[in-house]
């Protein structure tokens, strides 16, 4: 009985000491782990703030990008006398403040995009951003600037806008030329209104074909090659006309577009997108801040017609049609250009020396794009016997002979210069 009370005290005895090692292992270890934590704050409060090697570049031109607001008229009761809906385009009801419910036209904001200053008073953009605006404005933050365009190239998809008083400082033009596949590529612009939105990657690659397609000044359409910097930094809608920058805060590139997939295939495309090259820039903007007109396409307002048979006046011997005439489809669809259409030459008359020939479409007469016969006469009857005239031409092989459209082949400008004289038996 003794033995077995001896044993069972030696039993309690050592549990009680196996519970003293548990509870002391445990208070050391939480002293252990109090200890780490406090030199783990120490650590943190001693680190030095790092910042990303583009925070300097981006603080440096980000309040330079501005927004650009495309607005164009548009009719409120435009389907079928209902309205675009529930509301305007706006978000207002019942005809908003700038129309009513009889149809009448009214702006409406038909795009944004984006900007970026390049020299006191002028923003440069895409030319896609402005285009068919019947008014457009730059947005800064909370101010509003009303804007025109003071150059453009469509081709190069690229326009120049004058602000009057833009009190913001413009950036740095920096060189395209001498970039490199690898560097870092900084967009800043407006995707999807997110105004001042910045991406950062690097360039892909340098002088991408990408081919699109145009009209030129004359209604026809064509293929358009550009070579442009494509980047891997993301470009989304409203990006258009910002500004795409090297490390220094210099703008290298002008984001335009970016490739979601292919109409032909459902696989999808991410990180690659395409910016015009500074450098492609500079001669539009050198032209507008010189002063010197540049605009990607005009017209002539002259419709005054002059009698094609007065014998008094000189001729340079064609007979001519309206374009449209020959074909409105082919020049609707810019198969052909715009213009007047030569149906006969006079033999050896001005025309006829000069190498005009039936079919060809004069598309220009001394700088003024021809969209119509009336406007050639009115040019043409304000010259004196002996004055000459400058004459752009189109001339397809299979133009006259043709019976469909497939049948006319593509063709090419040229230029010629007429002497008028007084003929008797001709018609233009």
């Amino acid at each position: 009985m003794k033995n077995t009370t001896k044993k069972s005290l030696y039993g309690y005895l050592a549990i009680a000491m196996a519970l003293m090692l548990v509870v002391g292992a445990t208070v050391t270890l939480g002293q252990m782990s109090s200890n780490a934590s406090a030199e783990a704050v120490k650590v943190s409060e001693n680190a030095t703030v790092v910042t990303s090697p583009f925070t300097e570049a981006v603080n440096k031109v980000k309040d330079s990008v501005v927004g650009v607001n495309n607005y164009t008229n548009a009719s409120r009761n435009s389907y079928f006398g209902f309205g675009y809906g529930f509301g305007d385009d706006n978000g207002g009801s019942n005809g908003g403040s700038n129309g009513d419910s009889n149809g009448s036209s009214r702006e409406v904001l038909q795009s944004s995009g984006s900007g970026v200053v390049i020299a006191e008073g002028y923003v440069l953009t895409n030319y896609h951003v402005v285009d068919s605006a019947t008014s457009l404005e730059v947005t800064s933050g909370d101010k509003t600037y009303t804007a025109t365009v003071a150059g453009s190239d469509e081709t190069l998809d690229l326009a120049v806008l004058k602000v009057d008083n833009l009190d913001i400082a413009p950036v740095t033009i920096g060189d395209s030329d001498v970039l490199n596949v690898g560097d870092w590529a900084i967009c800043i612009g407006n995707p999807l209104s997110f105004t001042g939105t910045t991406t950062v990657g690097v360039i892909s690659a340098l002088n991408r074909e990408v081919t699109s397609e145009n009209y030129d000044i004359y209604g026809r359409r064509e293929d358009v090659v550009n070579y442009m910097i494509q980047t891997d930094a993301a470009i989304n809608a409203g990006n258009s006309g910002g500004g795409m920058f090297n490390v220094a805060g210099e703008l290298i590139g002008v984001p335009s577009m970016k490739y979601t997939g292919s109409y032909y295939s459902s696989t999808s495309v991410e990180g690659i997108g395409m910016a015009i090259p500074i450098n492609v820039a500079k001669p539009l903007i050198n032209d507008v801040l010189e002063g010197k007109t540049t605009a990607s396409s005009s017209s002539s307002s002259s419709s005054v017609s002059g009698s094609s048979t007065d014998s008094t006046k000189p001729r340079i011997g064609v007979t001519v049609t309206n374009a449209t005439n020959f074909s409105s489809y082919a020049v609707q669809e810019g198969i052909i250009p715009n213009g007047a259409y030569v149906t006969e030459v006079e033999s050896g008359s001005p025309a006829d020396q000069a190498g005009i020939q039936a079919g060809d479409i004069i598309v220009q007469a001394d700088g003024t794009v021809i969209t119509s016969t009336s406007q050639l006469i009115s040019i043409l009857q304000a010259k004196n016997v002996g004055d000459t005239a400058s004459i752009k031409l189109y001339r397809a092989e299979g133009i006259t002979d043709a019976k469909s459209l497939d049948d006319i082949k593509d063709g090419e400008y040229k230029d010629v210069t007429v002497t008028l004289a007084l003929l008797d038996n001709v018609k233009q």
